[in-house]
């Protein structure tokens, strides 16, 4: 194999003109660096640096050409950034299809090759944030859905599988077309292999939240472990949201009974009840035990702002108009424990209406788990919120601390 690099004057020149250097790799990294803020993004822009680089990476696909060109992908990142000029020309100058080419060319023979292809998809995920007429991301996903997502999909790396994630996100995201062909037999062949190579940080997940401090900003966190629970929580919720609405065809398996089969649910229900409690149950609870009793709930804290909103809504879906998800969560111990989701938590928004509705789809039609939910004895003073929208409503006697289910319909 030829390891020459030869790099055209026309490439090279705009380069080295802008980073005021006379090497490629300086060159690269000074304009990494001058591309980090908007202020650089935007002067680059004005030079016409953009097409440089996206010219410079074609000639790199030589596997001993790692280096120079995960360089390149990263400076192409900083320049899509937010900057719709450049992002325009990654659509103008057919990006979508270049990055495509050199995903092609990657066979995971060291390292570098998945740091180039983690890169690249980032380059992707920047570009599907672009566009108010949604043309980038449409780009993305007619080039990559749904062969060369799954082809990525495939690679048993979290580094990959952490960008990639967010890249289906970010496309399908309010797209009810890429939703639909997410749902389809080809989309879910993707899902699962996500789900697959996810796998491993999820039973990892109790070590990744016992190590983490309090946080208040959500995805991403810059943590690959963290960011693939996240946004592989966040695509689950989508998706069973989505075939629950399309329904599913006639010899089809249900998508959540899929997903179920590996024993996601108990894993979730287990997460759930393995973080501390919510803010306000806290203090609730905190006001009436004595002070060695105060921190006998767990202290395990969200690994990212919104970490138990998307557990609760995942569990909410896979649970609705299903009865056998229903009377698993019973059996499993999990009423009281998402009853006590019914609350407003500043570390997670929107808790309190995804805890609303895990527990309307936990008691619709189930009698058995209305019995239990009638009967619940409450421990210390935590009360259990109004569960409205049912026909419903929890109410707890004061002198009994006994929950009953009230028909205000």
């Amino acid at each position: 194999m030829d390891d020459t690099i030869y790099v055209p004057e026309n490439i090279l020149q705009p380069l080295f003109s802008a980073s005021k250097t006379s090497s490629l790799p300086k060159a690269l990294e000074s304009l990494i660096k001058i591309a980090r803020g908007t202020v650089g993004r935007s002067e680059l822009a004005s030079k016409n640096v953009f097409p440089t680089v996206l010219q410079l990476c074609q000639s790199l696909s030589n596997p001993a050409f790692g280096d120079l060109l995960l360089l390149s992908l990263k400076l192409l990142r900083n320049l899509c950034a937010g900057e719709l000029s450049n992002q325009n020309s990654f659509i103008k100058e057919d990006g979508v299809q270049i990055v495509s080419s050199l995903f092609s060319c990657i066979t995971f023979a060291s390292d570098m090759d998945y740091r180039i292809m983690r890169m690249g998809l980032q380059v992707l995920g920047n570009i599907s944030l672009a566009g108010k007429e949604h043309q980038h991301k449409h780009a993305v996903w007619h080039q990559f859905f749904p062969l060369e997502f799954a082809k990525i999909a495939r690679v048993r790396s979290r580094d990959t599988c952490d960008p990639l994630c967010m890249v289906i996100y970010t496309c399908y995201e309010g797209n009810n077309e890429f939703s639909a062909e997410l749902c389809s037999d080809q989309g879910l062949d993707i899902l699962t292999e996500i789900i697959r190579t996810a796998s491993a940080v999820f039973r990892n997940s109790a070590r990744i939240v016992e190590s983490v401090s309090r946080v208040k900003s959500g995805l991403p966190t810059g943590s690959a472990d963290i960011d693939v629970l996240g946004y592989s929580l966040t695509i689950l919720r989508d998706i069973c949201a989505c075939d629950d609405v399309m329904g599913k065809n006639e010899g089809s398996m249900d998508t959540v009974d899929l997903l179920l089969s590996s024993g996601l649910l108990e894993l979730l229900l287990n997460l759930l009840c393995d973080l501390e409690p919510p803010a306000l149950i806290r203090k609730a609870t905190n006001q009436v035990q004595n002070q060695e009793a105060e921190h006998s709930y767990s202290t395990k804290l969200c690994p990212y702002k919104g970490f138990r909103r998307d557990l609760v809504a995942v569990i909410g879906n896979f649970t609705y108009q299903r009865k056998h998800v229903q009377d698993e969560i019973r059996q499993k111990n999990g009423i009281l424990l998402l009853l006590q989701q019914c609350v407003t938590d500043d570390e997670n928004p929107f808790l309190r209406e995804w805890g609303i509705w895990s527990v309307r789809n936990l008691l619709e039609g189930n009698v058995e788990n209305q019995r239990v939910v009638s009967e619940l004895e409450l421990q210390g003073s935590v009360n259990v919120p109004e569960i409205a929208g049912l026909g419903l409503r929890v109410e707890v006697d004061e002198k009994t601390r006994r929950a009953k289910l009230v028909n205000v319909s």
